[in-house]
Parts: C-alpha cells; sequence; structure tokens
C-alpha cells in the first residue's frame, strides 16, 4: 500500500493533546476511505504538523482529513525511503 506525507499549516501554539485530538478525528474515519494514519510530528513554532499514512490514494488521504476538519492539499507520496 503505498505511503504518503501530508503538511498541515497554521497550527501554532499547539499542544501534544490538540494533535492527538485531531488525530483521533482522522482515526475514526480513516477505515471508510481504506486509510491508516501511521504516525504525526508537529512544531508547535513554526504551526507545521506532519503526518504520515498507508493508503489507496492521495484523494483518499485528502478526503479523510476533509471529513476530520483540517483538510491539507499538501499531500505527497512517498515513493523511495531508506534507513
Amino acid at each position: 500500500m503505498p505511503l504518503f506525507m501530508d503538511v498541515h499549516d497554521g497550527f501554532f501554539g499547539v499542544s501534544q493533546q490538540d494533535v492527538e485530538a485531531a488525530h483521533r478525528k482522522d482515526l475514526a474515519i480513516e477505515a471508510g476511505e481504506g486509510v491508516h494514519f501511521k504516525q504525526w510530528w508537529g512544531d508547535p513554532g513554526t504551526g507545521k504538523v506532519f503526518c504520515l499514512a498507508e493508503g489507496p490514494s492521495k484523494e483518499a488521504v485528502l478526503r479523510v482529513h476533509e471529513k476530520a476538519g483540517h483538510p491539507t492539499e499538501q499531500i505527497y507520496e512517498l515513493s523511495l525511503s531508506g534507513d
């Protein structure tokens, strides 16, 4: 299954709990699109949150984020990886 990294902007000053709450919204509905969000990272100073997901398509990842209330157009398929 393809991997995707997405980037959310505007999360300035968020706490661990804030991002975990947003992540739980994704987890609650991800199965409907055949997506699984594996991990997230955030930087409250820059307002960026990054999500790693696997799923059938970029569009499926986008739909989950839209339904969860935090859409982003910055979704990238990760076709290469390494240690």
